[in-house]
């Protein structure tokens, strides 16, 4: 049995009380989603649940996790959103040593990442229609996706060490220099893994409605002093937004609020629509779905990789036939700024430059 640590929050008030481990997903999916009903959804909780656990919270804080407005929906409040960051930073240095931390006991335990009876265990950037596909899979295909969402080079990393069947992660179109695409190609084997092609993508600033501060550019959301919000370190949407604003001629400083981070496409939008930020940079689909304004900067293709080895199992066959099926391309259609034409198309590495 393999034994490897996990985080947790303790109150530093004498008492040793242990923040209850609900939390933290929660806030996670109200900052994604912008909705409490939804997040509670999400995280198969009850709505008094969610609703006690928030006012314990902030019993215990003395302020405010989550802000809930009328017509508004939901969003989190300074205390959720320090504690959500603190939460990454913290995930990222025990990632980091967790090699060095795990414990063995006694023989090892199968790899996790071996698809299992009904299921797949995919790691992934986030996507909407990746988490579409997930919530219509169980009834339309019989096939489960246990699906997580982090960053681009997390994800691959945890496909690498052989943690999951399926990992996610989105490279810009007509990227020439090979220091675009190494990021990704130190987690992935020629010889060893297949790309199968979900969905193209377009990315680009996220604004408020009208886009009154006549943004195009990076450079104007310096040059007027605009509130940024990034995406977190280690995604794949990140190593974008750093390779756009250096070909810009911009140091990451000049940019207000650069080190300001959320997890996803929706909180990102969500952050700018409530006025917690000016500008953003996601996905187009993000953006109309909160009536926002967009100027788009780039294409870029999502892949997913898999093991070649593994294209001939069920499960990953089950998914091939979802992704080439008229159902999928009319589902992830439906997302403003996504092309699914080619999804389902198996390729070598060779497809990323």
């Amino acid at each position: 049995m393999r034994l490897i640590p996990a985080l947790t929050w303790m109150m530093e008030d004498g008492t040793g009380a242990v923040l209850d481990a609900r939390l933290v997903p929660l806030l996670e999916a109200i900052a994604a989603t912008g909705s409490l009903a939804a997040a509670v959804t999400e995280r198969r909780m009850s709505y008094r649940a969610a609703w006690g656990l928030l006012r314990d919270c902030e019993r215990h804080f003395g302020a405010p996790v989550v802000q809930l407005q009328r017509g508004r929906g939901a969003q989190l409040a300074d205390a959720g959103a320090q504690l959500l960051r603190a939460q990454r930073t913290a995930e990222q240095r025990l990632t980091r040593i967790l090699p060095s931390l795990a414990l063995d006991l006694g023989a090892a335990p199968p790899r996790r990442g071996r698809a299992h009876a009904g299921g797949l265990v995919v790691v992934a950037s986030h996507d909407l229609a990746l988490a579409a596909l997930r919530d219509v899979l169980p009834s339309s295909a019989g096939l489960k996706l246990e699906l997580s969402f982090m960053g681009s080079l997390h994800a691959l990393q945890q496909f690498a060490e052989g943690r999951a069947d399926v990992s996610g992660f989105h490279v810009a179109l007509g990227a020439r220099n090979p220091r675009d695409v190494a990021p990704f190609r130190r987690w992935l084997n020629p010889r060893r893994d297949r790309l199968i092609r979900f969905v193209d993508r377009e990315q680009g600033l996220i604004l408020p409605r009208g886009n009154p501060a006549r943004v195009r550019s990076f450079n104007d959301i310096a040059r007027k002093r605009l509130r940024f919000v990034n995406r977190q370190t280690g995604s794949g949407t990140r190593l974008l937004i750093d390779r756009i604003v250096a070909e810009e001629g911009l140091r990451p400083e000049a940019v207000s609020g650069y080190t300001q981070e959320e997890f996803t496409h929706p909180a990102i939008a969500a952050t700018v629509a409530s006025g917690g930020a000016d500008a953003g940079f996601g996905l187009r689909a993000a953006a109309a779905e909160r009536g926002l304004a967009f100027v788009p900067l780039l294409q870029e293709r999502y892949f997913l990789a898999v093991r070649k080895a593994h294209l001939g199992r069920a499960g990953i066959a089950t998914l091939l036939q979802c992704l080439r099926s008229p159902a999928f391309v009319r589902l992830a259609g439906g997302f403003p700024g996504y092309d699914p034409a080619h999804a389902g198309t198996v390729t070598t590495l060779d497809t990323l430059g």
